[in-house]
């Protein structure tokens, strides 16, 4: 066979070529493309489109995806993405960067007052967060950026902003009856084993260091420095964070404390740590807690087990 490269074959080869990627790469995606929404699907509000529209406007998708995969679960996630989420999204926002939080199921994560205070200054409730912070915004755009988000999980989201909504009711009503009554509220729904249980590590400076670390780099933003709830994110939320002053003599324990760092306290801006501190670093949180700012703690103290074989 005789093979010369004419300008004829470089042409039609050429040509073929690129009309083969067009095909596989552009045409066949878009024939074949999931149109059905799936079971959790729904349009969005006005306001979550205006909310999106800011969300693009600022780079938001540069470090948050919004696309769970199976490889995820490791995160905690409770559910993997399909393509059926994203019928109505043009453009598509998964993104591939997340130098922050996956976001495809963030809507009901935290009640609205914990987004205000993120979206303001991100360090009010993230110490940590390299986000940058939104307040020049103003408070129309944060809120419909706020509406957007909460939306993330569609259905889902709905049913969590549901379950938020009724709780802050709750909260709002025990903080207003005064500190017994909040306290009250507060154990009451802590199951009861649970509020039997002592912190079961001993009290050791290498400890209380480790709390200390864990409550600046999680805690401080909304707590403050000293534990009086008074930290910068206190103007934006209510009830406002807890001042753990007030709960001396009102039977805390290190099972109360604990449970209530591992699920969050829905409906306040309290959120759940059980994702991303593991059992002995909300041990030595909780026990820094009791021991700086309430002033009594039951840690190592019976009902005892085998010490952990670390343990001095």
């Amino acid at each position: 066979m005789n093979l010369k490269m004419t300008p004829k074959a470089v042409i039609f080869g050429g040509t073929f070529i690129l009309a083969a990627i067009v095909f596989a790469v552009v045409y066949w995606p878009w024939a074949k493309r999931i149109q059905t929404p799936s079971d959790i699907h729904r349009s969005r509000t006005p306001a979550e489109n205006a909310g999106r529209a800011t969300y693009i406007a600022n780079g938001c998708v540069y470090c948050h995806s919004q696309s769970v995969r199976y490889l995820d679960w490791g995160l905690g996630a409770e559910r993997v993405a399909q393509a059926g989420d994203y019928v109505e999204d043009r453009p598509i926002l998964l993104g591939s960067e997340r130098t922050g939080p996956d976001l495809s199921q963030e809507g009901g994560e935290h009640p609205d007052d914990w987004h205000v205070a993120h979206f303001i200054n991100p360090r009010f409730t993230r110490p940590h967060s390299i986000m940058p912070p939104l307040a020049f915004l103003g408070d129309k755009k944060i809120s419909t950026l706020i509406a957007y988000v909460q939306g993330l999980g569609y259905k889902d989201a709905d049913r969590r902003m549901e379950r938020q909504r009724f709780w802050k009711e709750k909260a709002i009503e025990a903080y207003e009856a005064g500190p017994e009554a909040n306290v009250k509220w507060l154990h009451g729904h802590v199951p009861e084993g649970w509020r039997k249980i002592p912190n079961p590590y001993p009290t050791t400076e290498a400890g209380l260091r480790r709390g200390r670390r864990i409550y600046q780099g999680f805690c401080i933003g909304c707590h403050g420095p000293v534990g009086d709830g008074m930290g910068p994110a206190q103007p934006h939320i209510y009830p406002p964070p807890l001042n753990f002053t007030i709960l001396k003599g009102r039977g805390i324990s290190g099972g109360i404390l604990y449970y209530q760092i591992m699920n969050g306290i829905t409906g306040t801006a309290m959120p759940y740590f059980k994702r991303e501190l593991e059992s002995e670093k909300i041990w030595d949180v909780g026990n820094y807690v009791a021991v700086y700012f309430i002033g009594e703690t039951d840690a190592n103290a019976e009902p005892r087990g085998i010490d952990a074989s670390w343990e001095p």
